[in-house]
């Protein structure tokens, strides 16, 4: 079936595909690797046995943060915050204090764990601590190497890298192009970590390389944007763009031995960002703050789970990265626990001394108990007053709050409506009109600090770039535009987009934060197979020819393209599956079930579900999302329907008969709250818990047809 249709023009304003903007972004003089790899890797690694480290394992790190640059404007806020959370985290996972390493240009950070060894990030500091590992490390132990700070590209000078560039991160010397070695003075190139990982793999040492820097080729912050992207494009450190390209050698054979995982904060056409907890905070990079969280809350996952984990968090903001991994260990279990961590918060009187760092939100409601495990709550009260490591409690009851107890988190706070930069001066009237309507309406709130969206007039149009501020970041035209359509004029087209923004972003803000929470190394409970079958238009209609074969929409979709789904059930019980299509006008639009039809998978059951992608207008691109979600039955047995959870805009053409296929008032009632914060005093008094709720990401890159 083809039960969904992508449109193109006035109904989706898609942007141009990729010419610049991210990480492996191809440059005149050279061409750019198109995935961000710490070291050059081959397929077909042998066979590896993931087995738990012996006792006499150890696990060392090497955590590095580059802040303020010596020879480059380029300053960073967040890595030195960066190292200080994850030193905290490895330790509260069981690893020494004794055996981490921070490097970092704030080596006093008043958060650093007493006992670890601390130095500058220069890079004759590094490629010592490096050596150093090498040296003291023995097969079986874990490394972890952990960068924040800038990366960019340069010229391959040996070859390794099929004719394009390598990978470089800048340590707190770096400097410019040096012409006579060639080279950016005082770079760490990937072919150094390859030697280096390969020492250690090759003597059955892991390593973890986790890397919250981009390697692109932008360099740029637009004004408007809180974000700052950790980026610096070769140009700006002076690289020529018209060296010639060096000959080919032979591509080197992979790493072998103990294994490895590596994680990246973004995709190669992306950039990495960081930003501030809030106004006033301290800044994190938004992949690092993921992370460390993710593992603060999981005690027996996967690095591949982790990274899901992290990846659904950052997703619930406007900015566009996915971090991404590789390496046979991703499905190796996290070394450590979390056996000694809380389950519940401990507080004296009013005071917190946990808040935003723990992913704690302003307005979400607590429980206190007299333990830190079991018993009945004394008492609730609301999450105030929020910083990096302290919150206020507000009592909502009668009950007076104890001296002393341990709080837990009841009902997370709704997201915060949808906020608008403000306009810049001299917009036209119409423009001013259409966004003071707006938030006259309520549909959004102007919040110059952490936008969501940025408005700007360009060419006479209302154009709504992302939290960064970028102005078509893929190429003219690639930013959503407020376009009436033929019965609109511009205040309703603003008001649509608007409504459809918000609607988004909260849906997925909530549905990020009750997904993937409790998962174990069996896996995830559901698998997501792509099949396309190309397409052609054809006087004015699609049709589809060939047979169907494996593909990842994220590589690219074209017009009439058909995409086949199956989903199959790999959980202990039944699941209710919903999918849903995420456009970049924002529109979600339901896709299965359809016509009331059941969703439900029996263990082991799969179903086929599929849509055909419509972009008609010429040079428009899109990055778009397919979302599956999944829950168990509820207690009555009655199927879990997430369609209603489509944008307004879409519900209002979606057909439904009463009582066919109730949603699941579990699910539902707790997105409706958080949806909705006007309801949310009903749910005030009692516990109200996560749903099991399973959710998998697809991206879509729908590819521009080109001009008849």
């Amino acid at each position: 079936m083809t039960g969904f249709t992508a449109t193109a023009g006035t109904a989706h304003d898609k942007s141009r595909h990729l010419r610049s903007g991210g990480c492996g972004v191809a440059r005149r003089g050279y061409r750019i690797a198109m995935k961000p790899h710490l070291i050059a890797l081959v397929l077909g690694l042998p066979a590896l046995i993931l087995t738990p480290l012996p006792a006499v394992a150890e696990v060392r790190a090497l955590l590095i943060g580059v802040g303020d640059y010596l020879h480059l404007d380029a300053d960073l806020q967040g890595p030195p915050n960066d190292v200080a959370l994850m030193a905290q985290v490895l330790t509260e996972r069981g690893v020494a204090a004794s055996r981490i390493t921070a490097l970092t240009t704030a080596p006093d950070h008043p958060d650093l764990p007493q006992g670890l060894r601390r130095g500058l990030p220069d890079r004759a500091a590094i490629m010592a601590e490096l050596d150093r590992l090498t040296q003291e490390t023995v097969p079986g132990d874990t490394v972890l190497f952990y960068f924040s700070g800038h990366g960019s590209q340069a010229p391959d000078l040996n070859g390794d890298e099929g004719g394009g560039a390598d990978e470089i991160l800048l340590p707190r010397d770096a400097s410019g192009w040096n012409g006579a070695v060639a080279m950016v003075g005082n770079a760490i190139v990937d072919d150094e970590l390859h030697d280096w990982a390969q020492g250690l793999t090759g003597r059955g040492v892991r390593l973890i390389a986790i890397l919250d820097a981009c390697h692109s080729g932008t360099g740029f912050r637009a004004a408007g944007g809180q974000g700052v992207a950790r980026e610096i494009a070769p140009d700006l450190l002076g690289i020529p763009d018209d060296l010639p390209d060096p000959p080919l050698t032979r591509p080197d054979p992979g790493l072998t031995g103990g294994g490895f995982a590596f994680l990246y904060s973004s995709q190669p056409d992306q950039r990495s960002f960081e930003f501030p907890l809030a106004a006033g905070q301290p800044w994190h990079g938004a992949f690092t703050l993921a992370l460390a969280r993710a593992l603060r809350s999981l005690p027996d996952a996967s690095w591949e789970q982790m990274l899901t984990i992290a990846r659904q968090e950052m997703r619930q903001g406007s900015v566009r990265q996915d971090p991404d991994g590789e390496g046979p260990l991703l499905q190796a279990a996290v070394f450590g626990g979390l056996a000694d961590l809380p389950q519940r918060y401990p507080a004296t009187g009013a005071e917190l001394t946990v808040g935003l760092l723990e992913g704690l939100t302003e307005g979400s409601e607590v429980a206190l108990f007299e333990t830190p495990s079991g018993g009945a709550p004394v008492a609730h009260a609301r999450l105030a007053a929020l910083t990096a490591r302290s919150a206020q409690l507000d009592p909502l009851d009668a009950h007076p709050l104890p001296r002393g107890g341990w709080v837990e988190v009841t009902s997370p706070a709704p997201p915060p409506p949808l906020r608008l930069a403000p306009l810049p001066e001299g917009a036209s009237p119409a423009a001013q009109q259409a966004i003071a309507g707006a938030l006259a309406a309520g549909l959004a709130v102007e919040d110059a600090a952490r936008p969501d969206l940025v408005p700007v007039e360009t060419g006479g149009v209302l154009a709504f770039a992302l939290s960064d501020g970028v102005l078509d970041p893929k190429g003219p035209g690639s930013t959503l535009r407020a376009r009436p359509r033929a019965d609109e004029t511009l205040n309703e087209a603003t008001a649509r987009l608007l409504e459809n923004a918000a609607h988004s972003l909260r849906t997925r803000a909530v549905l990020a934060g009750m997904a993937g929470r409790g998962l174990g190394i069996g896996g995830p409970p559901l698998t997501l197979e792509v099949e396309r079958r190309a397409g052609k238009r054809t006087g004015g209609a699609c049709r589809a020819s060939g047979p169907e074969t494996a593909h990842d929409p994220a590589r690219g979709v074209a017009d009439c393209d058909e995409l086949w789904l199956t989903v199959t059930n790999r959980s202990g019980s039944a699941q209710d599956v919903t999918v849903l299509y995420l456009a970049q006008d924002f529109t979600i639009t339901p896709i299965w079930p359809v016509r009331n039809l059941s969703n439900r998978l029996g263990l082991g059951e799969s179903a086929r579900i599929g849509l055909r992608i419509e972009a008609t207008t010429p040079d428009a691109a899109a990055q778009e999302e397919i979302l599956v979600l999944a829950l168990p039955p509820d207690a009555r047995g009655r199927r879990g329907d997430l369609t209603a959870l489509a944008t307004p805009d879409r519900l209002r053409d979606l057909p439904r008969t009463a009582d066919c296929c109730a949603p699941s008032e579990t699910l539902l009632s707790a997105v409706g709250v958080l949806l909705d914060p006007e309801t949310g005093g009903a749910n005030r008094g009692f516990a109200l818990r996560r749903p099991s709720l399973t959710l998998l990401s697809q991206p879509v890159a729908v590819l521009a047809p080109s001009r008849p």
